[in-house]
Parts: structure tokens; sequence; C-alpha cells
């Protein structure tokens, strides 16, 4: 479809008008959102609302009537945001490219004649921080955003003074979509979009959905509700937090989990006489350099370090460090964590770990609307700080995974893999590598 200028010129001053000239419906709240000039935007919608679709109809028609400005999707991962640029894309080609393009057709950015550029980027520190005087600025699934990056990408707007739309279902309490949406004395123009106000979504469909995912999960999904993640790892780790440690005087232990794309995570602490592990610190960093990540590591500890970082090793080995290699053992790591969680034996200071903290609320396992294979295996994703625990809490209690006898008073400072029991030394077959002591299951 080609506009002719009385239609351009309708469009400059009503956006829901790219709904109407192409024959669709478009909800109020989609008008509303539309015509609306407000700055912070917060849209809290369940699945299927048509919370992209409108977002795509603004970014266009933005770049379109706004000439020079920038418009950038943000999404988690840049096939997220491709999908939502995909839906831009569908807009523009629907009427016949009405302002023309510079350069060949891509999935990561639109650049048109008046200067106005729309780029889809994932949702990476180092990809966006080059950006300046955005026009529009588009957060997609903004509850899995880091607050590292939504607080790398708000100074966007400082000079521009450009808008910021951030959409999404709520993905558990934590982070800043949620702490946005309860926040009542922030700027913010909100929209609560819930399934039964979407014309799109029969009841029944809705009935069905309720079986299948159970109440928790439905409620997220279609409700608006921010729930406590169902299926988390975890789901006692909220126990284990508290204000202040106790005073240390005992030897220090930490886990590292290397990271390149992924972020670098360091934890530390003690364990005192009663064999609680008090988790006192944390360095969590994205592309940073291992000499400047080695410059803010305490030097008192004894490193588990990842098992794939052999390299890393030998050069926190050759500035000083005591560094031995983790065990990777997945699924055993994560018993060996629930089972401190369980019995009040890991306490970690909130104010210290806040990345941990954060982390321990989104690590789950695979919940119904996951399209994967393995169910047993962990999300990947939000579990750089947890690996680093893992590390160190399975080599700390590598010889009582089998033997739960709990240490004696006093030896909660000797390492437990310089000072094993001479008894274990005579016994190796009692170790939770020996298959022979597992049922397998099939």
């Amino acid at each position: 479809m080609q506009l002719a200028p009385r239609q351009l010129a309708a469009l400059a001053f009503d956006p829901s008008l790219l709904f109407t000239l192409r024959d669709w419906k478009i909800d109020a709240w989609q008008r509303n959102l539309l015509r609306g000039r407000e700055p912070r935007v917060l849209l809290n919608c369940c699945r299927q609302a048509g919370k992209s679709t409108v977002v795509a109809a603004l970014a266009l028609h933005t770049a379109m009537f706004q000439p020079g400005s920038t418009i950038l999707l943000l999404s988690p991962t840049q096939r997220q945001s491709n999908e939502l640029f995909r839906k831009v894309l569908d807009f523009y080609k629907a009427f016949d490219r009405p302002v023309p393009r510079v350069g060949n057709d891509n999935m990561e950015r639109l650049e048109l004649e008046n200067g106005s550029r729309i780029e889809s980027l994932p949702g990476k520190d180092d990809t966006v921080r080059g950006f300046s005087g955005v026009t529009l600025l588009i957060l997609d699934e903004a509850a899995m955003v880091s607050d590292d990056l939504y607080r790398a990408v708000r100074p966007m707007l400082a000079v521009s003074r450009g808008r910021l739309i951030c959409l999404s279902t709520p993905f558990g309490k934590r982070g800043f979509f949620y702490e946005a949406w309860h926040d009542r004395e922030a700027d913010w123009k909100r929209f609560e979009v819930r399934a039964a106000h979407v014309p799109r979504i029969s009841r029944a469909y809705l009935k069905t959905e309720r079986r299948a995912l159970g109440e928790a999960f439905y409620r997220q999904e279609y409700e608006c509700s921010f729930e406590t993640l169902q299926g988390l790892v975890y789901p006692e780790f909220e126990q284990c937090l508290v204000d202040a440690a106790p005073p240390a005087g005992l030897a220090g232990y930490g886990g590292i989990d290397f990271g390149v794309r992924d972020p670098f995570a360091a934890l530390w602490g003690f364990r005192d006489a009663d064999d609680v592990l008090w988790i006192t610190g944390e360095h969590y960093v994205r592309n940073a350099l291992l000499k400047d990540i080695a410059a803010v590591l305490p030097r008192d500890v004894l490193w588990y370090a990842d098992p794939a970082g052999a390299r890393e090793r030998k050069e926190l080995l050759v500035a000083g460090f005591k560094v031995r290699v983790a065990d990777n053992s997945r699924d055993v790591g994560i018993q060996a964590v629930a089972t401190r969680l369980r019995t009040g034996r890991l306490k970690v200071v909130r104010s210290a770990c806040p990345n941990l903290v954060a982390e321990a609320q989104l690590y789950r396992y695979p919940s119904p609307s996951d399209n994967v294979a393995d169910r047993s295996k962990p999300v990947d994703g939000n579990d750089h700080a947890l690996d680093a625990l893992r590390y160190l809490i399975l080599r700390l209690d590598d010889r009582y995974l089998v033997n739960s006898r709990r240490p004696a008073p006093g030896a909660a400072a000797a390492d437990s893999e310089a000072a094993a029991p001479a008894a274990a030394g005579r016994r190796k077959w009692l170790s939770y590598r020996n298959e022979a002591l597992w049922t397998r299951l099939t």
C-alpha cells in the first residue's frame, strides 16, 4: 500500500492510523500509547497482548516524522531484538517504504534518507555504550534485562530528552522493572494489560493454559502478576541472607567463575567453627582484563576456580594468588549448595553480594513454556555468581557428600583438600565419584 499525501499528513498527527490503514483492530490501550507523549512508559502486559506490535509501530512513526532521530530496540538477546525489528520492517514494507531507506536490507538496522535510524541490539553493555542523543529507547522483555544495562542506557536520554519505553511480562519479584512498577512516586506512565482484556485470546484457551501451567505461572504469564519464580534451583536461598557477618579471624575461601563474553564472578568469605560458610564479598564484572580483576580480589583467600579457565588460573598463580581447580559436577554441586541452605550452614551478606542474590531469584529449571528437551538442566544465563558459589562449596564439602559427619569444632580453618582425614584416604571408594554407590534411574 502506497500512502497518499493526505494519508501521510493525517498519519503525522495520529500514529494509531498505522493500524487503521492496515485494517487492523487496535485496542484502546494501544491507541492511548501511540497518541501519548509521556517520556517514561511501562507496559506490563500478558503474553500475546500486542505490546511488541504497538511499540514497533511507534518506532517507525518516530523515524518517519522526526528526521534525524535515533531509535534503539534492546532485548536480552539479539534474536529477541531481531523479532521486534521484524515487526518494524513489516509496517515499513506494508506501506511501500514511505520514506526511502539508505543501504541494503538487513535485520539489525534501518536507516532512512531523512537521517533517522532504527538499531536492533542485544542487551549487553558493550553494544550500547557508544550511542548518544537517543530519541526513543525501547527495552523489550524488560523484566529480564539486567539492572546494569538499565543503568547504562538511561544517560543516553539525558541530552536528547528522548522517550524510554519498557515492555515486558513479569519475571519474578526482582530487577528494575519490578521496582519501577511498584514505585508509585516515580514519573512512569503505566499500562497493565491482562489476558482477560485482550479480545484475541479466548476464555477456552486461558482455561487450558491455567490447567497446563499451574496457578502461579499462569498468573505471571497472563495476569501481569509478579510471582516468586516457580522451579527455582535454590528456593530456600532467601533464608540464608543476613545483614552483617561476625568478625572473621579465620582462613578465607573463595570461588571464581571466569567469563569473557559472560560476566566474571568471584565470591569470598570464611567458614566458622560451626561449619557455617559466610559469603562476605563479591566481584562481578563484564569485559574486564584479568590484571584489573586481580587488583581488587583479596589475596588472603584460597580460591577454587572455574576448571575451564586453565590459562586464567595460571596467571593468578603467577600473580601470587592461592588457586586450585574447582569441580564442575553441576548436579552434585547444586545438591551441595542446597544441603548447606537446608541445614542453615550458608550465610550471605545481602548488601555485599547483590548479583548473587539477584541470580538466586532467577536461576530456575525449565518451565512448561520453555521449548527444551532436557528439563533436568537449569536454564543458563543467571548462574555466574551461583557457579562460583557452587565451585566453592563443592570443594569445601567434597569429603562430606557421602559421609555426612560434620567436622569437629576448630577444623573449619583447615583446607579440605590438604587436611582430609586419614580414614578418607583409606576408604577412597566412599566418594560420590564411585558409581557403584549410585542407583541409576531409567
